[in-house]
């Protein structure tokens, strides 16, 4: 990762007008039909939390303004991006976990397994301060529609978070909320990026 100058990028006038707005975040709110998901988790025996990950991975890598984040007061590019998941630990409290990405889902689904199960067992949060990461947290056993305020004024990332999915008679879908600085990016960069996660999901 590197110190960019934002006078240099199309994030300049963002950077200008965002980076110190007392409330800079934006969370968009998007139905998700992630039936095929569900189908893919089934037939392999993959987790629904992973291949979630997965798809947002994928459809950032799309965007290049996921690979630009404001960082106390600078404009930092990062060469890589992660996707973090919330992590139950032995203790019966949480933990963060930070996956490297990777196109190859094989790859990404080896990593998830053996660091969720080590920051479970360690009760360590895993930290890739390397990456770009995109936070998420899914509260499968509640029904929920989104969540908003996430901001606390040192965590910029992206943040996306879900509950249960609901079935229904042709699909089964499932409600998210995406936060995001908009010094990062602007409303049509977040809209894309949330069709390029469904477009994903259709795609596994």
């Amino acid at each position: 990762m590197e110190e960019i100058n934002p006078k240099e990028t199309t994030r300049a006038y963002a950077f200008e007008t965002w980076t110190k707005a007392p409330m800079p975040m934006v969370t968009f709110f998007k139905t998700l039909d992630v039936s095929r998901l569900i189908k893919v988790s089934r037939s392999k025996g993959l987790k629904f939390n992973m291949l979630m990950c997965w798809c947002i991975g994928k459809a950032a890598t799309s965007i290049e303004e996921f690979y630009v984040l404001p960082v106390a007061g600078k404009l930092v590019r990062y060469d890589t991006i992660a996707v973090n998941t919330i992590v139950a630990n032995k203790t019966g409290e949480v933990s963060s976990c930070d996956i490297p990405f990777s196109n190859d889902l094989a790859v990404f689904n080896t990593d998830y397994l053996r660091l969720t199960s080590q920051v479970a067992e360690t009760c360590e949060n895993h930290d890739l301060a390397d990456s770009m990461v995109i936070g998420t947290s899914a509260l499968v056993q509640y029904d929920i529609d989104g969540a908003v305020g996430m901001y606390s004024g040192i965590f910029n990332n992206p943040f996306m978070i879900w509950g249960r999915y609901r079935k229904g008679w042709f699909k089964t879908t499932l409600s998210v909320s995406f936060q995001f600085h908009h010094t990062q990016m602007d409303g049509a960069h977040a809209a894309r990026f949330l069709d390029l996660l469904q477009k994903e999901i259709h795609a596994l």
